[in-house]
Order: structure tokens, then sequence, then C-alpha cells
């Protein structure tokens, strides 16, 4: 059973501005403040403890302890020092992964809790991953909420919305450019990149893990759609197919609405013949085109794969739809007026 990760935030702004940045935080999804509970707000909060300069309290999570890293035997002395701690947070200084590594591997099976500060979102992103397990949670000083929602980004999971659609037509769409896009990431049954000819209403596209006496499994590519079309990005902005390559992230998700993020290894377009697929789900309309071939599948509501070269008028598959928003350069805007066909 895999533990929630979480991202703590040692607020670094002036006193006057602290009550608006911690309810920015809050709507950014931050439940934990590295603080003095009198100027949290109400917030869940770590903080340190009187009774010595490494104890931390925590609401609801008992003691733990602040620990500098820097050779195998602090860890030693860490491991014996934090026995009945509900948590340890980490300072490595310039060796980080390695030092994160053996600290999982000695603490992670045990209650302890791992904690690693940071020092840049970027550096919080990769010590989620560490070890593939990655850290419980991650400290990081901010004094804005992009460098939090920049961090954030890099926790491995999270979730979005996913509905049943029903499939209104499907027909030929002559030739196009279609965007194939490998990863860097071996996907899982299920598991599929979120397409769409629209920002609001997107489609559960799956991996080709699923082989045939034709074509041999590629669980790391997803034959995504034409170049037009949108994906989402774990920033939660959109990116058009035609704009991913090398180094690029995607979100991928499954049926239930598990996300996870994905490196892009690589991105082929190719002009092959195309299918326009249409689908309506709560109200909502949407589209994508995708290249005519058996191997590109839609995901059922019951987790049942069916390719768009079989796909029929009445079925049902799962999407993510939403009342549309207007966006500029992938951004969502807030109340503008946005007709899409």
């Amino acid at each position: 059973m895999s533990r929630q990760k979480e991202l703590i935030v040692e607020p670094k702004v002036p006193r006057k501005r602290l009550a608006k940045f911690l309810e920015s935080l809050s709507e950014a999804g931050v439940r934990t403040v590295y603080l003095d509970p009198s100027l949290a707000g109400g917030m869940d909060t770590m903080h340190e403890s009187a009774s010595a300069t490494h104890r931390i309290g925590g609401r609801g999570r008992g003691a733990g302890g602040r620990f500098s890293i820097s050779s195998n035997k602090d860890i030693d002395r860490m491991v014996d020092g934090s026995r009945g701690m509900g948590f340890v947070i980490i300072d490595a200084k310039d060796w980080k992964i390695i030092p994160l590594e053996n600290a999982i591997a000695r603490l992670h099976k045990g209650r302890t809790r791992v904690i690693a500060s940071a020092a840049t979102p970027a550096e919080a992103r990769k010590m989620f991953s560490v070890l593939d397990v990655g850290v419980d949670g991650v400290l990081l000083p901010a004094s804005s909420v992009k460098q939090v929602r920049e961090a954030l980004a890099g926790m491995e999971q999270g979730s979005i919305s996913m509905t049943k659609a029903r499939i209104t037509e499907v027909r030929e769409a002559g030739d196009g450019e279609r965007v194939c896009v490998d990863t860097a990431s071996m996907l899982g049954r299920g598991e599929g990149m979120l397409v769409g000819s629209r920002s609001n209403f997107m489609f559960l596209v799956h991996n080709e893990s699923v082989g045939s006496s034709f074509t041999s499994p590629r669980p790391f590519r997803v034959n995504a759609g034409a170049v037009h079309c949108y994906t989402m990005s774990p920033d939660g902005k959109t990116r058009y197919l035609s704009e991913i390559e090398a180094g690029s992230e995607v979100v991928v998700a499954d049926k239930s609405g598990s996300t996870r993020r994905v490196t892009v290894g690589r991105s082929k377009i190719e002009r092959r013949p195309m299918l326009l697929v249409k689908a309506s789900a709560g109200g909502e309309e949407g589209g994508m085109i995708a290249q005519d071939a058996e191997t590109i599948r839609l995901v059922r509501p019951g987790g049942g794969l069916v390719s768009v070269t079989h796909l029929k008028k009445g079925d049902i598959v799962m999407v993510h739809a939403r009342p549309p928003a207007g966006r500029h350069f992938g951004t969502e805007v807030k109340d503008e007026f946005i007709l899409e066909k």
C-alpha cells in the first residue's frame, strides 16, 4: 500500500503578506506549512519544538526530527535517533540523491515518514521520484505560489475527473499528420494520454501495451492523435501534440482519473489516414482526430478497450470533460467567451 505524498511549504514572505500567501497555498492544494502554529491560520503545521532544536512538532503526526546528512555514518545516527518518531526531515548538502536513496531504503518499510528538504521546485520534483518510491514529503521554502505549483507538478500521483461519454459520430477524415508519443516510462494496462480537439473535452487514448499477431507490444508508446489536438501537462496547462518533443512532460491517466507525469523520449509526426471521433458527456460535446488504425484504442468504463476502427455510434468511452474556458498559450483564462467547433 503506497503512502500519500505531500509538499510542505516554509513560507518566505513578509509578515504582512503571510495571511494572503497561506490562503493561496491552500487553494493550490498545500495542506501543511513549516511555521509557528500561531501564525498558520488554521493550516496543519510542522514547527520547531522548544525542547530541542532538532525536535519537530506536527499536528496529527507526533514528534519528528531534522537531521543533516553528509555520510553513511550520519544516516546510521539518524536511523538510531529516529526510533519511535513519526517522521524525519533530511537536509542533504552536496550529495542529495544517493543519501536519500540510502535513507529511504533504511526507513521506508517502517512507519517513519521520510521528508527531504529542497532548495528549488526542480529539486523538489526530483526528490518525489528518488528510488522509484520517492520520499514521503518535501519541505520547500517558497515566496510565490508559482514555485509551489512547479513543485506540485513533480508529485508522482494525482487525479483528474473522468466521466462516461457516448460516441455520436465516427467517420473518415482524409489524410493528416498524427503524433506518436514514445515515453521514457512503461505504461500499464488501462493507462493512456488525454487527447482532444477541445481543451475541456479529452479522450483517454490507451497506450500500445496490447500486442497482436501483426504488432509487438510497445508499452511506452501512445499513438495520440492529430497535430492540432490538445493534451495535458503536469502543470495543468494544455499543449498541442505538435509541440511535444523529447524532454517534454505529459500526464497519463486511467479510467478512474488517477494520473502521473511521464517524460517524453521521442515524438514522431507522420502522415497517415485519419478518423474523426465525436462524443457527448454531461451536456458537453467534443471530438478528436486519430490515425485510422486498429492499434489506437480508447478505454471503456469497465477498463476494456475498443479500437477506433471498431467504434460505432452509441459506444461508451471514458473522457475528461468539463465546462469550456478560454486558454491563452495553454493557460486557462476564466470568464472568457469561447466557442470551439
